[in-house]
């Protein structure tokens, strides 16, 4: 059939249309040109019967479709309007260079044909049926089915369309695409079926439709097709087959134009109920007003490579260490994307070294922003404050594309700032948005109230599981985790990430049971190209080697691909990078010097295993008598709270308890004031002790002159001592100018060694044995060195010493200590069987099982998900151990109740806007003892409207400060934090 109106589309060097088609000229014209479907409708041939059911098809629902049915074609169009506007403004390079691969120069086109087929499932008797109103306009146009017969909750229009698609592209194309395009359209609800859906009663009976059905939904296919600006099916035939991992972002980046195209709100996709009012050109104007509304928009864009001097400079005012510009000059060496592993001393600026080749990174491989992922929310709360100053460098526009994702965020001052009126107006509420994975509407910790003139990352990000899809987002590791999950939507937190570079601080932090999900993350990223920067200042070999080798059996065509032995580096400072290029591994090992001398280390046993910690507490009084400042890090929060107590009777106002069960505002408040206090350049006072737990043990940028710790495994214990003469230039006392940790926790001289029984229900007595062999060994040197009259000379020469130190902790030689060596190898095969339990443990939960890594498409990804119990607390899901729920603390009073604080909240606790942050400040973890008791507690009765508190229990202390939990008695002290007694 000769084709009418068409035009050809001008050939560009920005936009590549091909011409040349198997059969001949290949005509085209742009898509969504058309002002009206005639012309299309007249173009195919279709007849009057047909027309008329095509008018009659409903994709959206009076009730769901803005007080009008929206007409099927209606909503196809819109969608695919919605792609091109995506397109435009807010895919990555990265992507886009995807697209245009896969379908041989299309891109854009091919992207809005993959959108506008995503609901031609809905052209069946199972969905059609549903609404009374839409029914009956359908069976009008002739279009008939028998409603007995249908079991519409067992034939979803999504999985209808994937049967569509099957099995009419499965006549048109190479049977190898047509196994890829078929799921995306049958997972673009959540979740990816099996194969095995297509062959079912309902695919093959009533549900999928029969007589005249199988024309319409043809001719539906035939409709977009054209007005996409092909001629007939066989020309969107893809070229390429993508990975498993693109297919994945492709699949959300579907998702993502649906739900933006199903906003039937006033002003962006009402219903349209009349054929004639459907066009193409009319979809396009809608779109385009729809996403300049909604201000959606990616990052950077096209960034040139910046030039070769000093990034970090140019970027930060910081003249570059020979550690960050040594890996700014590996990142530009890369040919590939790759994954980049940054192993440095803490201190040693590894954040801004990591921007900057992210910049570089970004600019190479087409990135549109960053997501920085972060071991907690304390770490996450600075680190977003550099991004936004980082991003500002670019363009002072770009500070209010970053997103912070946790559920504390609205305790950071700058969020609250971004967030303000701008006129200063009070707040009007806002509609429209879900859910996020925090139980809250507002993902962005707005309190359910924003107006469209805030300066924040567009609105339409707020909702569930899109908090990623930002350009610039920093939050904790789980954001990453989680998209390694086989949980419904995974594919939106994956796609956040692949049009990224991502960067993960403090890896080392993972335990076993988190490596299962980091590791499984690494392997989608490597497949899908992403640029990865794993951060670390101590990280054990074998991780070392499971990290690497997780990318690169993504990133090469085959998973069972040997890899050569990773370089192993010669120094400290090191730098590895690892892709792949032409079906094999590549590396790049470079080893640069610190820019800080190393300092040795003073190592002495204090030996102490009580709960009270009155040995501690001594010792430290005795050693800052004088003055100075001392850090002290225990494993038991009981602990820590039992020598606080001690310390302050001394020294009262100048002891600083920081721990976990702090209520959020007490943390914030006291980790802000230590590390203004204690950190670079700041006015130190002549006393001051820090009692924490292992909060303090990463990214908390103070400076000690001592150092009091509970022993942990070698790699944490390194941390730790971290903060220990942190800074240079620092007036110390003459008594505390070396260096010095005192270890506890343990009590060497007794045989088998005594270690506190928190800290070996923790980490496990393996480790710590090896540890305090370690230990033992460094104080030994200390000993002879102070004997000898070289004091200086013994212990740990840190950070030189910080790569072997590691590596014997987790390394396999025997401990030379006795009574330590003795017990080593039945502790090691109790660590060894239960590491192997708690990998195991996660496997169900892993995106793809071990035996499917090898599949080409994602169908039956979601064969066996989890529950949508499990996704409830998604963080316990991809954190091991006992689970800890958080509730609100409040206080009954006469009359009724005040938050935390001892602001009044009223009779029922009707927490108005102003009075909600002093609520949301009680919020506090409980530890994992009350959890199953916790479960009891429920949201007080005048939170219930409140769009954030509504999701958070209360736990009402009485006038006399206590709650009953179970078997235990609860209260809050203003300095200890939560106090927990066991009744009986």
């Amino acid at each position: 059939m000769a084709v009418t109106g068409c035009r050809f589309h001008p050939f560009s060097a920005q936009s590549f249309w091909p011409f040349v088609e198997r059969n001949g000229l290949m005509r085209v014209r742009d898509p969504l040109a058309d002002e009206s479907l005639t012309s299309v409708f007249t173009e195919l041939g279709l007849s009057q019967e047909i027309c008329a059911q095509l008018g009659a098809l409903w994709g959206k629902s009076r009730k769901v479709g803005g007080g009008q049915i929206n007409l099927l074609v209606s909503h196809l169009l819109d969608t695919a309007a919605v792609a091109g506007q995506l397109w435009d403004f807010y895919l990555p390079q990265q992507t886009k260079r995807l697209l245009n691969h896969i379908s041989d120069g299309q891109g854009r086109r091919f992207f809005m044909w993959l959108c506008a087929v995503h609901d031609c499932g809905k052209a069946c008797p199972a969905f059609q049926s549903v609404d009374a109103e839409g029914a009956a306009l359908v069976r009008a146009a002739g279009l008939t089915w028998v409603d007995r017969r249908l079991r519409r909750k067992r034939w979803r229009h999504d999985k209808a369309g994937g049967k569509l698609l099957h099995a009419v592209l499965g006549a048109e194309w190479d049977g190898k695409h047509t196994e890829w395009v078929w799921p995306l359209v049958a997972g673009h609800h959540r979740a990816f079926p099996s194969k095995a859906v297509l062959g079912s009663v309902e695919a093959t009976g009533e549900h999928q439709g029969r007589g005249g059905w199988p024309t319409v939904q043809r001719a539906l296919l035939d409709v977009v097709t054209r007005v996409m600006g092909y001629e007939h099916l066989r020309q969107v035939q893809p070229h390429v087959v993508p990975s498993r991992a693109e297919q994945l972002t492709l699949s959300a980046l579907i998702v993502m134009a649906d739900w933006i195209a199903s906003d039937s709100r006033p002003g962006r996709f009402t219903g349209i109920d009349a054929i004639a009012d459907v066009s193409p050109a009319g979809a396009k104007r809608r779109a385009s007003a729809a996403v300049k509304s909604l201000r959606l928009r990616g990052g950077w864009g096209p960034l040139e490579e910046p030039p070769a001097e000093d990034l970090v400079r140019h970027r930060f005012g910081d003249r570059s260490r020979p550690f960050q510009k040594t890996l700014v000059d590996v990142v530009r060496q890369m040919p590939e994307p790759g994954l980049v592993l940054v192993e440095a001393p803490m201190g040693e600026g590894k954040t801004k070294g990591a921007l900057a080749g992210a910049e570089v990174m970004a600019a190479r491989f087409g990135s549109d922003g960053v997501f920085i992922g972060m071991p907690t929310q304390a770490t996450s709360d600075p680190i977003y404050s550099q991004v936004c100053r980082w991003v500002a460098g670019f363009d002072e526009e770009l500070v209010a594309q970053v997103a912070l994702l946790h559920g504390k965020k609205m305790f950071h001052p700058e969020w609250k700032e971004l967030w303000s009126a701008r006129d200063g107006s009070p707040d009007a509420p806002f509609e429209g948005v879900d859910c996020d994975e925090f139980g809250m509407e507002d993902t962005y910790g707005l309190g359910g109230a924003v107006v469209s003139e805030r300066s924040g990352p567009a609105l339409w990000f707020l909702g569930r599981n899109r908090g990623l899809l930002t350009a610039f987002a920093v939050g904790t590791i789980d954001q990453l985790l989680f998209a390694a999950t086989r949980t419904r939507h995974v594919m939106l937190r994956f796609a956040g990430l692949a049009g990224k570079v991502v960067i993960l601080d403090e890896v080392h932090a993972a335990d076993v049971y988190m490596s299962q999900f980091l590791t499984e993350a690494l392997r989608w990223l490597g497949q899908a190209r992403v640029p990865v920067i794993l951060l670390s200042a101590t990280l054990p070999p074998p991780q070392r080697r499971a990290l690497v080798d997780a990318y690169l059996h993504g990133a090469l065509p085959q998973e069972d691909v040997p890899l050569d032995h990773i370089p192993t580096p010669e120094g400290y400072p090191s730098i590895t990078a690892a892709y792949a290029v032409e079906g094999r591994a590549a590396y790049i090992c470079r080893s640069t010097g610190t820019w800080r001398r190393s300092q040795q280390v003073e190592v002495q046993w204090l030996e102490d295993v009580s709960d009270e910690g009155d040995v501690v507490a001594d010792r430290v009084r005795r050693e800052v008598t004088d003055g100075g400042v001392a850090l002290v890090i225990l494993n038991k929060v009981d602990r820590a709270q039992s020598v606080y107590q001690h310390l302050e009777a001394s020294f009262p106002s100048q002891v600083h308890l920081l721990h976990g069960r702090l209520c959020a505002a007490h943390r914030a408040e006291r980790t802000s004031a230590c590390v203004a206090t204690l950190g670079p350049g700041a006015q130190r006072p002549e006393r001051m002790i820090i009692v924490a737990t292992q909060v303090a043990e990463q990214s908390f940028d103070v400076d000690a002159d001592l150092l009091v710790t509970d022993l942990a495994p070698i790699d944490l214990l390194l941390q730790r001592i971290g903060r220990l003469h942190r800074h240079e230039g620092i007036w110390r006392p003459e008594h505390l100018r070396r260096p010095r940790v005192l270890v506890t926790g343990a009590v060497p001289s007794a045989s088998p060694l005594r270690v506190h029984p928190a800290s070996e229900a923790i980490y496990g007595r393996y480790l710590l044995l090896r540890t305090a062999a370690l230990v033992e060994e460094a104080v030994e040197t200390t000993r002879k060195a102070t004997s000898e009259l070289k004091a200086g000379d013994g212990g740990w020469l840190i950070p030189a010493q910080v790569p072997e130190l590691v590596a014997a902790g987790y390394g396999d030689d025997a401990l030379c200590v006795p009574g330590i060596r003795d017990e080593e190898h039945k502790a090691y095969q109790e660590w060894r069987e239960q590491e192997q339990n708690r990998a195991a443990a996660a496997e169900p939960f892993l995106l793809a099982r071990r035996d499917e890594w090898s599949k080409p498409t994602l169908e039956g990804l979601h064969f066996t998900g989890i529950s949508a119990r499990e996704e409830q607390d998604l963080q316990a899901l991809v954190r091991d151990g006992q689970s800890s729920l958080e509730a609100v603390i409040v206080r009954r009073v006469s009359g009724g109740y005040t938050a935390l604080s001892g602001e009044p909240i009223g009779v029922h606790a009707e927490a108005t806007e102003y009075a909600r942050e002093a609520v949301l400040g009680g919020l506090t973890r409980l530890p994992a003892q009350l959890t199953e008791a916790a479960r009891e507690l429920a949201p007080l009765d005048g939170w219930r409207d409140d769009p954030w508190l509504r999701h958070f229990p209360a736990m009402v202390l009485e006038e006399d400060g206590w709650a009953h939990l179970g078997d235990y008695r609860v209260g809050y002290d203003s300095e200890l934090g939560l106090i927990v007694r066991k009744t009986n």
